[in-house]
């Protein structure tokens, strides 16, 4: 009886002594967190309900007129239009190549290591990089795909200056850039997978679609969940390439949110309507971040 208590303090003493130094350990994660995401983005809510332009060189409180003014504003439903478009447009096809390319280099042959490096070599490149390489592939007449299509189809296409093609360039130059990287996390995904269960289906003769459909995709959900998330954020903050090839043109025809929120910022110096629409960004990605847990977790097998 007498050692009861004293067990159950030592267990509590030490107990408090863990957790106090797991707080320490995370400490200084938590100060930075704060300081450079939790309190800018406080800050950018608050500023969000001021008029802060360069006709107020102190910011007037104006309650929701900032949130009413995107209402009436066509050039901010233009520019969501144009980053849904460029989400649904590079979201399932960067994910669904990244598949592809990693169920591909899983294999065991020759040149797997080439394939793998020139797969993953675009996400190496520097996004304003990048945006010079496809530059040159896309100026007309000297461009590199203007030469082939005159070979082929004696046509020439000006890409970046047509609003009916400026979004499909930007959409293609995307994948090539970002499919490499997400291809890695596939692989990484697809060498957890047991091998046992890929002998059982070839003992049964189950066809390779049918194991890739009932045994691969559904063992990568999690994979899946996570690089959904990372590739839906991308599109929405993927911009550098707007000031080298479109600034946004043309007429706003290639315009995304977050170069919208730099021009706000920057261009007219309006640093209420940049908040406001920064947080109609974070709300957006909110969002689809938790329609994507809710949507996926389900269907998800972690073992």
């Amino acid at each position: 009886m007498r050692g009861g208590p004293q067990l159950g303090s030592k267990k509590s003493v030490f107990s408090w002594k863990t957790n106090a130094f797991a707080w320490m350990l995370l400490a200084p994660s938590l100060v930075f967190l704060f300081l450079f995401t939790f309190y800018p983005i406080a800050k950018t809510i608050r500023l969000s309900f001021y008029q802060a332009d360069l006709a107020t060189p102190v910011p007037i409180f104006n309650g929701l007129d900032n949130y009413k003014h995107l209402l009436d504003d066509m050039v901010f439903w233009q520019v969501m239009s144009n980053n849904m478009w460029f989400a649904i447009g590079t979201v399932p096809t960067s994910i669904l190549l990244a598949i592809l390319m990693a169920v591909f280099t899983n294999k065991v042959m020759r040149g797997t290591s080439l394939a793998r490096t020139a797969f993953f070599y675009p996400t190496l490149i520097p996004m304003i990089a990048v945006a010079n390489i496809w530059l040159f592939i896309y100026t007309p007449q000297y461009g590199l795909l203007s030469r082939v299509m005159k070979g082929f189809m004696q046509t020439d296409v000006n890409w970046l200056g047509s609003p009916q093609y400026v979004m499909w360039a930007m959409v293609i130059m995307v994948i090539w850039k970002e499919a490499g990287y997400f291809m890695i996390f596939y692989l990484a995904g697809l060498q957890n997978i047991s091998p046992d269960l890929y002998e059982a289906a070839q003992m049964d003769g189950v066809g390779r679609w049918t194991v890739f459909r009932k045994i691969t995709f559904p063992l990568l959900m999690p994979t899946t969940l996570f690089v959904s998330i990372v590739a839906l954020t991308n599109s929405f903050k993927l911009v550098d390439h707007l000031l080298i090839m479109t600034k946004g043109g043309p007429n706003n025809a290639s315009n995304l949110l977050l170069y919208y929120i730099y021009e706000s910022a920057f261009s007219f110096w309006d640093q209420g309507m940049a908040s406001t629409l920064t947080v109609v960004m974070i709300g957006v990605l909110l969002l689809f971040a938790a329609l994507n847990f809710l949507g996926l977790d389900k269907k998800i097998h972690y073992h």
